[in-house]
């Protein structure tokens, strides 16, 4: 890390302005030696300069520099953004320029790595930058910026933090094993500690599918024998033509899978083929793609054609949706109802049931609100919304509790302190590795290699 590295912090392409970001030693020396305007060696940290970028006596752009003087940086070490004018000539000419001049390309996510291994920020508030950086929703905004600043990092430092004065009880209660009422007095302590920090434990795995469902969206399968409106459904949801719609059945032959914010919701909509028994090879595998995505769903839209009678295949595909959260459609409204709509709501399992007409937009808003009120509803969302929305995460915090459970168990058992110690010093590394503490180079490399170059 004793280079100075560079990169494009904007996006590549036509716009007002684009960002050319070094950090390191050099970094105000680099763009010193081809910038005309004020000595930037001398001006104040934290201040943006107007001037030119010349190279060889040629005028390149017109620019201003940002200066921002170690340490009270994103990566702790000197950093200057050139904001010169968008568009893929000018931004990559003065690209090539400073690395020209001593600039080395930054690789992805170089500069939040800085970030990290200079001390700065954590590798669970790393990975919360990379979360807003993918987020799709206000409520995915608003979870990563728990991250971001620091609000989850510090809930799994208060754990270490009672963990480490039980292991402090536990070390005074090994060098001195001749004080019965010491010994007591561990016991105590341990259990009373560990029943706190369980629960705590315990309540961020609960809300972890709930970060999962924020960050990534509600996989929603849209489901239906063919013909009854899927590919409309999708389409309305979007407000755009995505799928092709026909009166032919068996027009949509694979799943298709779009993102969509309903009224705050985070959605990844599942377009699937009609299901049904059929001989064409080809929707067989678009049929058994459906069913794949069904089981999979977190919410099911199921659609019935409200202008025909229930079929079998209709009560079949009711059967499936048992036991999953769905929301049932009684599409074609505009059409003459012959559904027994008594029959569907006796063998709906009590799935909230909302008529539709795709051609002329009925309904699409009362599906919407129940969509948001089945997300928003009930226990599913914590009010200090702390969650742990990474696989990493998650994983190391199943252990940390599985390991604090056998803590607890052997202070039950009334075992020999010393054995607890094992297990209490298990749950507070792997707490750490949360965080990044003990952290492997390989996970490091691997974790900041999932950034754009410029962050």
């Amino acid at each position: 890390m004793n280079d100075t590295i560079v990169a494009i912090s904007t996006s590549l392409g036509v716009g007002a302005i684009s960002i050319i970001r070094l950090s390191g030693k050099d970094s105000i020396e680099i763009v010193n030696s081809c910038f005309k305007g004020k000595d930037l060696r001398k001006v104040d940290t934290h201040t943006i300069n107007y001037g030119y970028i010349i190279y060889n006596n040629e005028i390149i752009d017109e620019v201003l520099v940002s200066v921002m003087r170690a340490p009270k940086t994103y990566t702790t070490e000197d950093i200057v953004e050139i904001n010169c004018h968008g568009g893929i000539t000018s931004t990559n000419k003065i690209l090539e320029i400073m690395q020209l001049e001593g600039c080395r390309l930054a690789e992805p996510g170089e500069f939040t790595k800085r970030a990290f291994l200079n001390g700065r920020i954590d590798l669970l508030e790393s990975e919360s930058i990379m979360d807003m950086i993918n987020s799709k929703s206000e409520e995915a905004r608003k979870l990563s910026m728990n991250g971001i600043t620091g609000h989850i990092s510090n809930k799994i430092e208060s754990f270490r933090e009672e963990l480490k004065k039980v292991l402090s009880q536990i070390e005074v209660n090994i060098d001195y094993p001749e004080y019965d009422d010491l010994e007591i007095e561990t016991t105590k302590t341990i259990l009373e500690k560990s029943t706190s920090i369980r629960n705590s434990l315990e309540s961020l795995l609960e809300t972890s599918k709930q970060g999962k469902i924020i960050k990534e969206g509600i996989n929603t399968a849209i489901i239906g024998r063919p013909n009854v409106g899927k590919s409309s459904l999708l389409n309305n949801l979007l407000q755009e033509n995505k799928a092709i719609v026909t009166d032919i059945a068996g027009t949509t032959r694979d799943v298709l899978e779009e993102y969509v914010n309903i009224k705050g919701v985070p959605i990844k909509l599942i377009d699937t083929a009609g299901i049904r028994e059929t001989d064409d090879i080809v929707e067989q595998i678009g049929v058994k793609r459906s069913k794949e995505a069904l089981e999979k769903a977190d919410l099911v839209l199921f659609l019935l054609n409200s202008s025909e009678e229930l079929t079998e295949d209709d009560k079949e595909l009711l059967k499936l949706t048992e036991g999953k959260t769905t929301i049932v459609i009684l599409n074609k409204l505009d059409l003459e109802t012959k559904i027994d709509i008594a029959e569907v709501e006796k063998l709906a399992y009590n799935h909230p049931i909302i008529k539709t007409s795709m051609t002329t937009y009925k309904g699409i808003d009362e599906l919407e609100k129940n969509i948001r009120d089945l997300f928003f509803g009930g226990a599913a969302r914590p009010k200090d919304a702390t969650y742990l929305s990474n696989t990493r995460q998650i994983n190391l915090i199943q252990r940390a509790l599985a390991s604090l459970n056998d803590a607890i168990g052997a202070a039950e058992l009334g075992l020999e302190v010393d054995m607890v110690l094992i297990d209490y010093t298990n749950t507070f590394n792997l707490l750490g590795e949360v965080i990044g503490e003990n952290s492997g180079d390989e996970l490091i490399n691997e974790l900041f290699s999932r950034f754009c170059l410029g962050k």
